[in-house]
């Protein structure tokens, strides 16, 4: 009896043996298992999060797919209308002010022999136009986020910079040709500063706006702003170096054609970019 007793005791396991056990169902992997685990359940983690990055790229490509801007999965109908009314507030002030801004820069040009000046009424007129452009886009209450009317807005507006574009080139050429020579006097530089001025708030204002709607129209009305503004010091600049260096002659036709070419190359973009997008958006048009 004893022997019996001896032997199981014998048999016993040591408890300081650690054996292996199940958890619900699942056995126990050994430590250099669970290491080898750890990087994949990081790789799990990661994977998760980029298919989570894709399905919201893929969420805001549907969006547009479906006729709509971004900004229709970011502001609530109440914001939307609210950004839709200062949107609208900003055009006709940007209308009003560039419009008396471009009767005195044409005014400057024409009594100042200035090809900048003419440039920035040109510009200014142009600024006159793609708030009218934006005042189109937003005066539907219910296109607030259409996708198709903001592309038409964005063609419509990369063809007057183009001609736009064209007319300031051609006269700063034709002034640099025939060494036409710019006066100086304070109605020039008053003229300069306030369009200066004026015209980056504005520009400041519409960007804000822009990026609040999503809207490349109203982006880019605020970059037409920005160049007028730019045009509007330049005319400062180009004075103040002649009347203290008259062979320096040249810098504000100079100038005339940069600002030209960089409203070219902004309504050449405008229209590659936004061409094919009227096309797939077009059978989503609902709100005319």
């Amino acid at each position: 009896m004893e022997s019996s007793v001896e032997t199981d005791l014998c048999s016993a396991p040591d408890p300081t043996i650690v054996q292996p056990s199940s958890w619900n169902g699942t056995l126990a992997q050994p430590p250099a298992q669970q290491s080898e685990t750890a990087p994949t359940a990081f790789q799990a983690m990661d994977r998760e999060q980029q298919m989570k990055i894709s399905e919201s790229t893929q969420f805001s490509d549907g969006v547009e797919d479906r006729g709509l801007l971004e900004s229709s999965t970011k502001l609530n109908p109440l914001e939307a209308q609210s950004y839709r009314k200062k949107a609208l507030w900003v055009s006709w002030i940007s209308i009003a002010v560039t419009l008396v801004l471009a009767v005195a820069a044409f005014t400057v040009s024409v009594m100042r022999y200035s090809a900048s000046a003419f440039g920035f009424a040109f510009d200014a007129v142009l600024d006159v136009l793609s708030s009218a452009i934006v005042l189109w886009r937003y005066s539907n209450a219910a296109a607030v986020h259409s996708a198709h009317r903001e592309y038409i807005a964005c063609v419509i507006l990369g063809v007057i910079f183009l001609l736009s574009s064209i007319c300031i080139i051609v006269k700063a050429i034709h002034d640099l040709a025939i060494r036409l020579l710019p006066e100086v006097d304070d109605f020039l530089f008053s003229v300069s500063i306030i369009s200066g001025i004026l015209c980056s708030i504005l520009a400041v204002v519409k960007f804000m706006l822009g990026k609040t709607l999503t809207s490349r129209a109203l982006i880019t009305d605020g970059f037409n702003s920005l160049v007028g503004g730019v045009m509007g010091f330049s005319i400062l600049l180009s004075a103040e170096v002649f009347k203290h260096n008259t062979s320096v002659w040249y810098l504000d036709g100079t100038v005339g054609i940069l600002i030209g070419l960089i409203i070219m190359a902004y309504g050449v973009k405008l229209l590659v970019d936004m061409v094919p997008r009227i096309r797939q958006t077009r059978h989503y048009e609902m709100f005319e």
